[in-house]
């Protein structure tokens, strides 16, 4: 995919078959423009030829994901991890470009997960992994918004294991008590400010850094380190691929 060769126009032909007379691209060839814009953080216009007209790549990863597409491929995919002893949660901020930076909500009341700090917009990405720091699950929250408050929204999907492992943002005892229901331990440190310390397992503790691990390599995709797309589920469809493409592919 990053090894592009070019074609004349004449040679262009059998790759894009026609189709009631307007030339027609295969998914997996705008599968793979799609991962190549994705990776390099590249407008549309800007796709390589190869890859068919850039009209096409975008209305299809648009349609694909509105309808949960990708969504649908990295749960059934996270689905056989196999984890049965340690999962981890943690929180990361993502910059947003201007051209995601409308703060006003969309059709239906609904909004674009943005918020205003010092340095700017930014959206936060929640993300379950696995002791191996794979990703399980994503959530993309507002920044102002509190980790563990954003982390609620995903207690409902932690898979049956024996520990949780997150930071001093998710400290709150409600939060901690949460996972009992499904036999789950919390291991979280607690708030400095805190009168009362709280007792944790510190060796187990620094495992967590695979889930900081993580975050790093799916910021090597230039759409993911940076939100490009006004739509929170298109731009959570960006996450979700960049990690099936490095974890689980």
């Amino acid at each position: 995919m990053s090894n592009l060769f070019w074609l004349s126009d004449a040679r262009m032909e059998p790759y894009f078959p026609k189709f009631n007379g307007k030339p027609r691209v295969d998914d997996q060839r705008v599968l793979s423009g799609i991962i190549f814009i994705n990776r390099n953080g590249l407008r549309w216009r800007d796709a390589p030829r190869e890859y068919g007209p850039h009209k096409t790549l975008y209305n299809r990863w648009k349609r694909w994901s509105d309808k949960g597409i990708f969504a649908q491929m990295m749960a059934g995919l996270a689905a056989d991890h196999g984890e049965e002893k340690t999962v981890m949660v943690d929180a990361t901020y993502l910059k947003a470009h201007r051209t995601a930076s409308s703060l006003g909500g969309q059709k239906g009341g609904r909004g674009r997960l943005t918020g205003r700090t010092k340095g700017g917009l930014n959206t936060k990405l929640h993300a379950i992994c696995d002791s191996q720091g794979r990703p399980l699950s994503f959530f993309v929250i507002a920044e102002q918004v509190i980790d563990y408050i954003g982390a609620a929204a995903m207690l409902s999907s932690l898979p049956k294991v024996d520990w949780l492992l997150g930071d001093r943002g998710y400290d709150a005892n409600w939060f901690r008590d949460a996972p009992k229901d499904k036999g789950i331990r919390a291991c979280i440190p607690g708030q400095r400010q805190r009168k009362t310390p709280v007792k944790y397992d510190k060796r187990r503790s620094r495992r967590r850094n695979r889930v900081e691990i993580m975050f790093g390599r799916l910021k090597d995709w230039r759409r993911v380190a940076t939100r490009y797309d006004r739509c929170p589920k298109v731009f959570l469809s960006a996450i979700m691929l960049a990690a099936m493409v490095i974890y689980w592919l």
